[in-house]
């Protein structure tokens, strides 16, 4: 069985394949004070209560946005499955051309959900990834990584609103049932999940214009995908595995060779 590991900012989110299915996922906080032995007692626990064992794991990948956990989860790796994970970055086979002026400033988040993207939908295509920050990405017919935009994330822009002001609350992330609200909790979520759908439509509009992509898909995915992606008009697909399953993709793209 392959284990896939996600580290992002606000979430470490993992999934255990066998060939191309989901046996089971789990997901972590990130938490940059935990040691090696406490993500890996996590993870062992995890596994067992789904009915995993950590000899069921043969391989392992892993994507990351917060370098200051690689060591941690490498290491984590090593000791309980006994493997040397397979990490994204520099030189890995992809399938993608990047039209970045400087490939390696790509999040590897980016470049997992635009091979899974494309591998599953065909391109052109658009990957929305709302997370801790939005991402925008753009993927030609071709696979070319053509580029995108980054943005605030809903959580983000919650907590900004409420920490920037004397007197704004801590708000739970809910569409309320109007856009004219009549208290200052649902003012706030209407505020900024209607806001936030106006910039997703709007950025995305602009992109297919600029592109000529007009019929491009459009995939949403990230932990707020859902709440967004119900929302607004502008997303064709939620697709809340998608990174997990590029992960695999990938794994399988730079294995392919050795099973042979």
């Amino acid at each position: 069985m392959l284990l896939v590991i996600d580290i992002g900012n606000t979430n470490i989110k993992m999934a255990v394949f066998h060939n191309d299915d989901i046996v089971m996922s789990l997901r972590l906080a990130t938490a940059v004070g935990k040691t090696s032995d406490e993500y890996g007692l996590n993870v062992k626990e995890l596994l067992n209560a789904g009915g995993v064992s950590l000899s069921d794991i043969t391989a392992v990948i892993m994507s990351s946005v917060n370098p200051n956990l690689n060591y941690t989860f490498e290491h984590m790796v090593h000791y309980y499955f006994k493997v040397k994970p397979m990490l994204v970055g520099s030189g890995i086979k992809t399938g993608l051309f990047i039209r970045y002026n400087d490939p390696k400033e790509v999040g590897s988040d980016r470049i997992v959900n635009s091979v899974a993207a494309y591998q599953t939908y065909g391109g052109p295509v658009i990957v929305v990834d709302c997370g801790t920050a939005t991402t925008f990405n753009v993927i030609s017919e071709k696979g070319e990584f053509l580029g995108g935009l980054i943005s605030f994330g809903l959580k983000t822009s919650a907590d900004a609103l409420s920490g920037c002001t004397a007197k704004l609350p801590k708000i739970e992330l809910a569409a309320p049932p109007t856009v004219v609200c009549k208290s200052t909790i649902t003012n706030m979520q209407s505020g900024i999940i209607n806001g936030f759908e106006g910039m997703v439509g709007h950025i995305i509009r602009k992109i297919k214009e600029e592109t000529g992509y007009f019929a491009a898909k459009v995939i949403a995915t990230g932990g707020l995908s859902e709440l967004i992606g119900k929302e607004s008009a502008a997303i064709d697909v939620i697709d809340r595995t998608l990174t997990l399953r590029g992960l695999n993709i990938i794994y399988k793209m730079n294995t392919a060779r050795d099973k042979q």
